[in-house]
C-alpha cells in the first residue's frame, strides 16, 4: 500500500504553524489538502486533529497520534486514537496512508522506520507574508533535509495562489499509478504549470 505525506511550508525556513495554527491563509491550497485527503486513511498527531473544523476531515478514517491513552475522538466510529506507530503498521498493510502533520509526525514518519517512510510527498511550498509568529512555531527542516537526500521531484511545478506544488518520490519505490493520478488531477486544477 501506498504512504502519502502532504505538507505545506513557508518558503526559506520551513514553518508549517505556529500557536496550533497555520500562519497564513490560502483558500486554494486548503482546497488541494482537502481535496486530496477526501476518503482516505488519515494520519496526524493531536494538534492537527484539533485543528480540524470540527475535529474531522470529509469522509476520513483518522488515526491519531497521540501519548495520551485515554483522548477522546469526535467520532468514535471513524477516528481512533492511537499511542504507537504498532497499529499504524497494521493499517499500512490494508490501505493507502496520508499523513496530514503536524511537524513531531512528519519527522517520525519521514525519518523512521524503513516500513513507514512515505513513497510519495506532496510538497507544497508557501512564498507568502506570514501573520504574525507566536512562541510555538513547528518547523519540518528535519522532513525536508530528508525530502531533498531520498527523494526525487517527478512533476512540473503546480502554482497557485503563492504556493507552489510538487510531487515527489522515494528512489527506488514503485507506487500504485492511480494514487499519483488521483494527486496530479487536483493539484492541476487552476494552477499555472512550472
Amino acid at each position: 500500500m501506498t504512504i502519502v505525506a502532504m505538507w505545506c511550508r513557508h518558503e526559506g525556513d520551513n514553518v508549517i504553524g505556529t500557536g496550533g495554527s497555520i500562519p497564513w491563509s490560502v483558500a486554494s491550497d486548503a482546497k488541494h489538502f482537502l481535496d486530496v485527503v477526501k476518503g482516505q486513511t488519515v494520519v496526524c498527531g493531536r494538534k492537527t486533529y484539533e485543528s480540524f473544523k470540527d475535529r474531522t476531515l470529509p469522509e476520513c478514517e483518522i488515526f491519531v497520534l497521540t501519548r495520551d491513552e485515554g483522548y477522546a475522538v469526535s467520532d468514535a466510529a471513524c477516528h481512533y486514537a492511537v499511542t504507537g506507530l504498532k497499529e499504524i503498521s497494521e493499517v499500512v498493510e490494508e490501505k493507502d496512508i496520508y499523513i496530514a502533520g503536524g511537524a513531531v509526525i512528519y519527522d517520525l514518519f519521514m525519518t523512521g522506520k524503513e516500513k513507514l517512510k512515505p513513497q510519495v510527498v506532496v510538497d507544497c511550498v508557501y512564498a507568502g507574508e506570514m501573520e504574525s509568529l507566536a512562541e510555538d512555531v513547528a518547523e519540518i527542516s528535519v522532513s525536508v533535509k530528508t525530502l531533498e537526500k531520498n527523494y526525487r521531484r517527478i512533476s512540473p511545478f503546480y502554482c497557485q495562489d503563492g504556493v507552489k506544488s510538487a510531487i515527489y518520490l522515494k528512489k527506488g519505490e514503485f507506487v500504485e499509478q492511480k494514487v499519483l493520478k488521483r494527486i496530479v488531477e487536483i493539484l492541476e486544477q487552476n494552477a499555472v504549470l512550472a
